[in-house]
């Protein structure tokens, strides 16, 4: 929980999503969209119907997934 917030409750329908790959996709790709002040919303383009995993920045950091390295804003 992100203060007191459920990560799953917020709202994700405008997210949008960019390519979070470490390399050249060709056949899919981990796909990242900011969906609130260090939330984030983590999708796998190969499974478009599964909901997006949801995630604080301190826990993609823990993971070692920055989300400056795909253009996004932290």
């Amino acid at each position: 929980m992100l203060n007191g917030t459920d990560l799953y409750a917020l709202d994700i329908s405008g997210a949008s999503f960019v390519k979070a790959c470490g390399g050249p996709c060709t056949e899919g790709c981990v796909t990242l969209a900011r969906i609130g002040l260090d939330a984030w919303a983590l999708g796998d383009s190969k499974r478009p119907g599964a909901q997006p995993l949801r995630f604080t920045t301190e826990e993609l950091d823990a993971a070692g997934i920055d989300p400056a390295r795909f253009g996004l804003n932290v």
